[in-house]
This record gives structure tokens, C-alpha cells and sequence, in this order.
């Protein structure tokens, strides 16, 4: 099995990288289309800002690539944030995978923005399977996805929000399963699961 992890300007390819790695995983960063068509699944990570990471992947077709893609795709924060179809981050039109537009957390007296740290995932169905119900994850993000009919699994920060989805072919995590120790890398071999 082979799997391409996108490159592009994105914070935690590296990290993704060490994940992939210590599950003995064959894989590339690339940024190289015929490379990413031919890999058996795909991995869209990032950290960083929507309109100028939208920018980086239109410039070189990326975003046509990833949208195409017919084998299993993992979005992971801002790259499950880009597959949704709008974002709320400098109003930047995203790849439409999901319909929904990205929101961003408002600050309260119990919360501060971004959300970061640990937090745990409820309500997990489809890909995560029920073992990964009430689980915690590490998360650092300013903008979350709602509540859609594509939602895998729930967090609870300031409201409830989709802290994994899955449309078809498409799956996203707004935690970093790379950092959330064994949880992580049993999300990473559900999806590796997938055909």
C-alpha cells in the first residue's frame, strides 16, 4: 500500500510523516499529481490559513486534483476545513467536498480562542467505530465545521461541533491524530482500513 501525503504550505506535514513512519507505512510527501492519482490513499494535512493555502493549491491545480480523487482521502484540521465548501477565515471559497462553511469559535467567559489542547470525541460512528466513543484527541484550531449529516464524531467546545466526517470517499479530522498518542493512531489505521 502506498500513500501520498500532499505537499503544500502546510505546518505539521512533518509530523504526519513521523506517524506514518512509526506505523512502518510506505508513503511520499509530494506534490506531484500523477504520484497522488496513482497512490492507494491520500493524506490532505495542514496548519495554516484557508485563503492563502487555497491560493498555493490553485496555483499549481491541486485543488481540481484533490477534489477528483477517487481512492480514500484523510483531511486533517485545515485540510478537513479546505474540503468543506466555504470559510469564515479572510471569507475564502474552499473546495466543496462537503457543503458546509467553516465557522469561527467565538470567545466566551470559559473559553478562550483557538481551542487547544485535549478533548474528547463523542457520539463516533461509520469509520471511527463505537471503540473511539468518549476518547480524547489533541486539538489546536480557531475555526470548526458544524454539525452536518456528515458527521463521524462530536466535540463539545463553546457548542457542538463535527470533530470528524466522512462523505463517500472523503474522510477529515479536525484533531491532529498525529499528536493524540494511541487514540491518533487508531484513527490513522481506521482510515488506513478503508478501500
Amino acid at each position: 500500500m502506498k500513500i501520498a501525503v500532499i505537499k503544500y504550505n502546510a505546518g505539521n506535514i512533518r509530523s504526519v510523516a513521523f506517524a506514518l513512519e512509526r506505523l512502518q507505512v510506505d508513503f511520499s510527501i509530494t506534490d506531484s499529481p500523477e504520484e497522488i492519482r496513482a497512490a492507494d490513499k491520500v493524506i490532505f494535512p495542514g496548519v495554516g490559513e484557508a485563503s492563502s493555502t487555497m491560493k498555493y493549491l490553485k496555483e499549481r491545480k491541486l485543488d481540481q486534483l484533490i477534489v477528483g480523487l477517487k481512492q480514500p482521502v484523510l483531511g486533517i484540521c485545515l485540510g478537513m476545513q479546505l474540503l468543506c465548501k466555504h470559510s469564515e477565515e479572510n471569507n475564502t471559497p474552499c473546495l466543496g467536498v462537503f457543503e458546509e462553511t467553516v465557522k469561527q469559535f467565538k470567545p466566551d467567559n470559559d473559553h478562550k480562542v483557538p481551542h487547544m489542547g485535549w478533548n474528547s470525541m463523542t457520539t463516533t460512528k461509520g469509520w471511527l467505530g463505537a471503540e473511539l466513543n468518549e476518547q480524547f484527541v489533541y486539538f489546536v484550531h480557531s475555526f470548526y465545521v458544524p454539525l452536518t449529516p456528515y458527521t463521524s464524531a462530536i466535540t463539545e467546545y463553546t457548542l457542538p461541533f463535527s470533530s470528524a466526517m466522512n462523505k463517500d470517499n472523503f474522510y477529515a479530522v479536525q484533531f491532529h491524530p498525529e499528536k493524540s498518542a494511541q487514540v491518533g493512531v487508531k484513527v490513522i489505521e481506521s482510515f488506513l482500513n478503508k478501500s
